[in-house]
């Protein structure tokens, strides 16, 4: 997968395009429900899943914590692309590369 680099410029060492954080691994899509905390955004990916004891399915999500760069502005509502990369906390696992839709 080829990402390609955004307009705004950082001078962040946690970001994928001007710093020194490699990406790796899986790559998600989901939408941006939180955007509270520094430099962090929560992303939650709905899917569904088939219970076979109902014989019917689940509508279920995940949520996962990822880093957010000053370069790729996101607020709630994003639909935004993350990267797997080296833990950069306890929780958190992913970068965010692009903006896929605007809310």
């Amino acid at each position: 997968m080829t990402l390609k680099k955004p307009e705004l410029e950082c001078d962040e060492l946690d970001c994928p395009f001007h710093g020194t954080l490699a990406v790796r691994g899986r790559t998600l899509e989901g939408t941006v429900v939180s955007t509270r905390m520094q430099k962090s955004v929560v992303v939650q990916m709905s899917y569904t899943r088939y219970n076979k004891k109902y014989e019917r399915y689940a509508r279920m999500r995940s949520r996962v914590t990822a880093h957010s760069t000053p370069c790729i502005p996101v607020k709630v509502g994003d639909t935004v692309r993350i990267a797997e990369c080296r833990p950069l906390s306890k929780t958190k696992n992913f970068v965010i590369v692009e903006v896929l839709k605007e809310a």
